[in-house]
């Protein structure tokens, strides 16, 4: 597998088994007790995946994926939070600020490594590519690249699978656990409230106005639907 993750966890012994069992998986695990020189290092190699305590001393695992979510070098790579923090709003803010997974302490290890592998395989480009456009969009689904009005715009790995998971059934209508198990699979971390996080996200990113959207419609009481625009014929 020859994939490395960045493990960022203060507690010496929970960083020692996270680290044994994800090697004993195949992976290569760099732990870190602080946030430190998390981003110098990713920089200079960046890791498959981020594994993120959030109370750690030196700054924050919220702080930290923020940071990283603003870096143009590193703000694809998918971000899995450890934590102890378990309320429902915690969960919720890890989701707004881009984390791909949040997994709550104490855990089973054998969840923590499927988990793992999940966001892993949602990251996983298609052997073909395909590309949806419309009026200033384009969603490369080959490259995993979001263009807006000609310009690159940054996606998590779940909100890209969202976004074109959407875009290639325009005009249905999907109820919240359906978007579940289309996207999530079998990691469900998320409750289907918490699809309405990445919906929000992915508007700001697609949408002229997020609070009256063009694309991505509300379906009270239902779900959600893509609209894209018919063309308007030019008069003769």
């Amino acid at each position: 597998m020859n994939q490395t993750i960045f493990v960022l966890e203060d507690d010496a012994d929970i960083s020692r088994l996270v680290q044994y069992h994800l090697e004993s998986a195949g992976f290569t695990v760099r732990p870190y007790l602080s946030v430190g020189q998390i981003v110098q290092d990713a920089e200079r190699q960046p890791p498959a995946l981020f594994l993120l305590d959030i109370m750690v001393p030196g700054g924050d695992g919220l702080d930290l994926c923020r940071r990283l979510r603003l870096n143009p070098m590193l703000s694809v790579v998918p971000i899995i939070f450890l934590t102890a923090r378990a309320a429902e709003s915690d969960r919720v803010q890890g989701l707004e600020l881009g984390a791909d997974d949040y997994i709550t302490k104490p855990f089973g290890t054998r969840e923590l490594l499927a988990r793992v592998k999940a966001v892993l395989r949602r990251f996983e480009r298609p052997a073909v590519s395909s590309i949806v456009r419309f009026e200033e969009i384009e969603i490369d689904a080959g490259a995993m690249q979001l263009r807006v009005k000609g310009e690159l715009v940054t996606t998590t790995a779940t909100e890209f699978r969202l976004l074109d998971y959407l875009a290639r059934h325009p005009g249905r209508v999907f109820s919240r656990d359906h978007l579940l198990d289309a996207v999530w699979g079998d990691a469900r971390f998320v409750t289907p409230r918490s699809v309405d996080v990445y919906v929000r996200r992915i508007r700001e990113k697609i949408e002229e106005d997020a609070e009256t959207p063009r694309y991505l419609k509300t379906m009270r009481g239902a779900g959600y639907r893509f609209e894209i625009p018919k063309a308007v014929p030019v008069p003769a």
